[in-house]
């Protein structure tokens, strides 16, 4: 149904009763018959900070805050990535066998109360406050666990009865400062598992993701010289039930069997959270392409190539944290090679070093990374360590970033192998708010499915404007200081949990001449 309506020397025909308009592929022509132009596609690339709750690094800044102070730091934190444009944080809610969530199975993180097992007072629940905030934003919230570490160094004051050194301390090995779990348990890794898909069946997040710490980087003794870790009991146990194995095949064997397995668990729960693995950005030295470091392969047992090839993850975020121009790790060469891995087309999204910014490098490094990965096939997107360099603008890096290349916002791709099943056009309604031109728009989902966030693009003349809107959005007002500035054609696409696009849903208020 159309409507007229005067505005002082003029009139707007909008559309005034639910409906759905859309022009046929590249035409001008909305099914209604209305002109309009197609919207362009917006940008895909998923933009992501890592907050660390580890030793207070990002969030909270120290432990024991009061928890409105607590709250403000992370809304502030939230609100540095929406200026910003990134669509998705990485929140760390298990660093050490502890938990910054209402955990049944493990005690309240000493970083966030200063005392182990201890809870927040009054009492709120920081991960399904910090889920909610971050959808209010149309931010993802990506819960960050450690698997198997279990403490740093002595903490901050005594363990908690409920800790798992305590309730099984079998379970646990010291080496160096660190106690560590045993990955080569198969009770540790039925523990891990329950509490890392604990959180996927009672909290809303958008994935699941873990860093580059299985076991653990060596240490060395007083003579420096490197410790073997202390899982002399579980190989040993392995042989005697006929394992064939060499020790380090058998400890990559028991990565490898967690990440499969936790793979298979969160897609059984909840098929669209993603899982995310963010191991060291060398897979091993290569000398012919000049990769030289640290061999992960051999020694933290870590073979995060067989995931990536294997697909038993949604995205891959290798720490490529050195410098475009850095002999034996440059960063687009490390890029490259890790994107030659990627049979299963999952998403790469390399991790980028902001804290280096002012000290190593001008913010212009981490710009021209951005760029090199838009630039590199297979890759969709990036990661920054950290949150904290970005939210006190270190170097200048926020404001070179918003100003050039997050200027314009962008969606996180899509999960193909996970759903390609596009949601339905949405419902538009557009009116005129008042005599001065204002156009309202309505919005509401065109069917059952789950809406994640909504894309609001508008054209004044031959530009295009679009916003990225949260889910619980369906109004805006739109004005021009100017008529020329009023939209000419008003567009919204619903985006669902896969980031699967729906049709746009189109709408063209035309001016004409009247009374």
């Amino acid at each position: 149904m159309i409507a007229r309506r005067s505005v002082r020397s003029s009139a707007i025909v909008l559309i005034a009763a639910w409906a759905v308009l859309a022009p046929e592929p590249h035409s001008r022509t909305s099914a209604a018959g209305i002109g309009s132009f197609v919207p362009p596609e917006p940008r895909r690339e998923f933009r992501a900070a890592w907050i660390a709750t580890v030793s207070n690094i990002d969030w909270p800044s120290k432990p024991g805050l009061p928890v409105e102070q607590q709250k403000a730091e992370l809304l502030a934190l939230l609100n540095t990535a929406t200026n910003l444009n990134l669509n998705a944080v990485i929140l760390q809610v298990r660093p050490a066998c502890d938990a910054l969530y209402a955990s049944p199975h493990e005690p309240w993180s000493e970083y966030l109360t200063g005392r182990m097992g201890q809870a927040p007072s009054p009492h709120y629940d920081p991960l399904a406050f910090a889920v909610t905030e971050a959808h209010r934003r149309g931010l993802e919230l990506h819960a960050w666990f450690n698997p198997y570490r279990a403490r740093i160094g002595n903490g901050l004051g005594p363990v908690a009865s409920n800790h798992i050194s305590r309730t099984h301390p079998h379970l646990v090995r010291r080496y160096g400062r660190y106690l560590w779990l045993d990955p080569g348990d198969k009770a540790v890794h039925d523990h891990s598992l329950k509490v890392i898909l604990d959180v996927v069946k009672r909290y809303d997040i958008d994935g699941v993701h873990l860093d580059d710490y299985f076991y653990p980087y060596k240490e060395k003794d007083r003579a420096g010289k490197a410790m073997d870790f202390p899982d002399e009991s579980t190989w040993q146990r392995y042989v005697r039930a006929g394992g064939k194995m060499a020790r380090d095949d058998w400890r990559r064997a028991n990565v490898n069997t967690f990440v499969r397995n936790l793979y298979a668990g969160v897609k059984a729960e909840k098929p669209w959270v993603k899982v995310g693995l963010s191991p060291f950005g060398i897979w091993r030295p290569i000398k012919f392409l000049n990769i030289d470091g640290l061999d992960a392969y051999h020694e933290i047992y870590a073979d995060s190539r067989l995931w990536f090839v294997n697909g038993w993850l949604d995205y891959l975020a290798p720490q490529l944290y050195w410098g475009i121009d850095q002999s034996g790790q440059s960063f687009p060469v490390l890029l490259g090679w890790w994107a030659d891995q990627n049979q299963r087309d999952r998403h790469l999204w390399p991790g980028m070093n902001d804290t280096r910014v002012g000290t190593q490098w001008p913010a212009d490094e981490i710009a021209r990374q951005i760029l090199l990965t838009r630039r590199q096939p297979g890759a969709t997107g990036h990661v920054h360590w950290n949150i904290s360099a970005l939210h006190k603008n270190t170097g200048g890096l926020r404001d070179l970033l918003r100003k050039g290349v997050y200027a314009e916002p962008a969606l996180v791709p899509p999960s193909p192998w996970l759903s390609d099943e596009r949601p339905p056009r949405p419902l538009i309604n557009v009116q005129p708010a008042d005599a001065g031109g204002t156009v309202r728009v309505h919005w509401k989902s065109g069917g059952n499915r789950p809406v994640a966030r909504w894309v609001l693009q508008t054209r004044s003349g031959s530009r295009w404007l679009t916003r990225v809107l949260p889910a619980n959005t369906g109004i805006l007002n739109l004005a021009g200081d100017r008529k020329s500035d009023w939209p000419q054609t008003v567009a919204v696409t619903a985006i669902d949990r896969y980031g699967n696009a729906s049709p746009a849903a189109i709408a063209t208020p035309v001016r004409i001449s009247g009374p």
